[in-house]
Formats: structure tokens, sequence, C-alpha cells
């Protein structure tokens, strides 16, 4: 867990290390180790540009040796929110055949890019509008779609057409990997649906919105005050009142769970999960981008270990 907010204490990076970031964001997918199938190897592959190494990663599954990504942000450390890209990353958007973005105001770096760009031919996929999820009356997108494995499972299909298109000679071949992928997508709803069947109407809490839509999938109600988790968000302080009310969540045992971002640790986040491991509820951390190295997983594993870190954390 990191000692101080990533997202909102941290000055925004300097021209050198985003430039080291966006280096280290470029992988060529080899589809060696997400079972993606390819067709024999041609003199080229496609370009394509994600805004974070969850699309990234994605779109090498669905096109296999077919495809090099740039991942732009891929440190768990910077925030799509603040990012500010660089000449590195607008000349790998110059020349994407395929740009992923999440959208919902989540990294509209992408969107600035692309208006500057002069390259008219990219698709460009925008996964909230993959989603359709809108706003709730009177209240906000939840952005963070990735969380949600039935919009992941859309973006596949969004994705293999629009690779497709880049390169119709082996558009069967990435139709046939998205499939393979949302297959891989239904073990985790199983999960989620048995964590409902087992806990459902059980209270959590959590820092942020980040995970509500696994959360809800889950049939779990999220308890947190609206606005402690809002003012973590945008990087806001909390007011005492609603800090009070957050922690009194864990000393009177009103939840099962707190759900915590690792990504925005700061002092009243950390108050929070002191609170909640003094009280003996389990603590489950989530991350927004996949965990550095990948630590191993791919999505699918990521998002694996997620769900039956929640399910851990329910007990029987």
């Amino acid at each position: 867990m990191r000692a101080s907010s990533s997202r909102r204490l941290a000055p925004l990076m300097t021209g050198l290390s985003l430039a080291l970031l966006a280096g280290c964001g470029n992988s060529s997918a080899s589809g060696s180790d997400t079972g993606a199938s390819q067709s024999p190897a041609s003199s080229a592959t496609i370009p394509v540009v994600a805004s974070t190494n969850v699309y990234g990663d994605v779109v090498e599954q669905i096109g296999g040796g077919r495809v090099k990504v740039t991942s732009i942000i891929s440190d768990p450390d910077q925030d799509p929110h603040s990012y500010e890209a660089d000449t590195q990353n607008q000349l790998a958007l110059s020349k994407a055949k395929v740009v992923i973005e999440n959208g919902g105001g989540y990294d509209d770096f992408i969107d600035r890019m692309l208006k500057s760009s002069d390259n008219s031919s990219t698709e460009v996929i925008n996964a909230v509008e993959v989603s359709g999820k809108t706003a709730p009356a009177g209240g906000e997108l939840n952005e963070h779609v990735w969380y949600d494995f039935p919009t992941v499972g859309k973006l596949a299909d969004s994705i293999a057409t629009a690779l497709g298109k880049a390169d119709p000679d082996d558009a069967a071949t990435f139709t046939r990997n998205a499939e393979d992928f949302k297959a891989r997508l239904k073990p985790l709803q199983e999960k989620e649906a048995q964590i409902k069947s087992d806990h459902g109407g059980e209270e959590v809490a959590v820092t942020e919105p980040v995970p509500l839509y696994m959360i809800e999938a889950a049939g779990l109600r999220d308890a947190t005050p609206e606005a402690f988790s809002e003012a973590i968000e945008e990087g806001d302080d909390v007011s005492p009142r609603d800090l009070q009310d957050t922690l009194a969540l864990f000393t009177d045992k009103k939840v099962r769970a707190l759900v915590y971002n690792e990504q925005t640790s700061g002092p009243q986040t950390e108050k929070v999960e002191e609170a909640a491991r003094t009280a003996g509820i389990p603590v489950v951390p989530v991350t927004e981008t996949l965990p550095e190295g990948k630590d191993g997983k791919d999505y699918v594993g990521w998002m694996t270990a997620n769900v039956d870190a929640l399910a851990s954390a329910l007990g029987k």
C-alpha cells in the first residue's frame, strides 16, 4: 500500500518521466501467454493505442501476434484523470489504426490528443459508449466500466470488429479470439452470482466507486456515505462529519468488508482502513490498472483474484 495518494498528492510527471512511462507502456503482443489464436505472421502488425494497460491487455488477447499495442498508462502511480500526454504518446496515436479509451471523463487526454491528430483513419472505441451505461437520475455516471464483465464482453466484440476492418484477412481470427475471451469471462460472472446467492443484500464499504459494478453484480449494497467516496474520488478533503460517519461503519460493525482502492491511499482512507482492521473487518484491496508487471496475470486473472478476494472476505 502506498503511503500517500498517488492520484491527488503527487505532482504531474515531468516530460522525461512521461517519456519513460510511454516507453514502458509499449508492448508487442505475442499471444503466447493469453491463448489467443494466431494466423501466420505477416510483415506488418496493426498499431493500437490504449489509454491504460487494462484495455491494452484485452486488445492483445484478441489481436494476438497481429497487433502492436501502446498502453499509455501502465504505471499504477499515475492517475488517468490528471494525466498529461507527451509527444511520444501523440506520435503513437498518429500512427494508430485502432484507439481504445475508457470515456466518461476518465481519460480525457485521449480526446485531447485525437483533436490535435491528423490521423483521420483511426477507429476509436469508447468503452463507456459500448457499455450503454448512463448517469442515474440526479446522480453521476460510474465510469469504471472495466469492473463490469458484460461491458468487457461487448468491448471484446467491438475490438474484434475494429481489428477486422484494419486487417480483413485476419477478421475471422479476431472474432474467434474474442469468443474465447468472452468464454473466460463467464466463470467470473458465475462467481459473482454465487456471492449474490450466499450474501445478497449484505453491506460493504468502499473508499471510492472503482469496484462498484463488481459489488452490485455480487448482490451487495454499498453502505459508504456518498459524500465520503465522492470526495476521495475527486481528491477533495472529507468533512469531519462524513469521515466520522464512515468510520462508524466499522466501529459499529455495520459492514462485512471494506473494498479499498490501493492506488489512492491517503491519510483519510488510511484511517478508514485502520478502523476496518481494528474492528476485525476484512479489507479487499483493488486497483484501477493491472498490477506492475501484471504480477503474472492478464485481465481475467487479475479480475478472478479480485472476485475471489471479495468472496473470501465475506466467508460462508
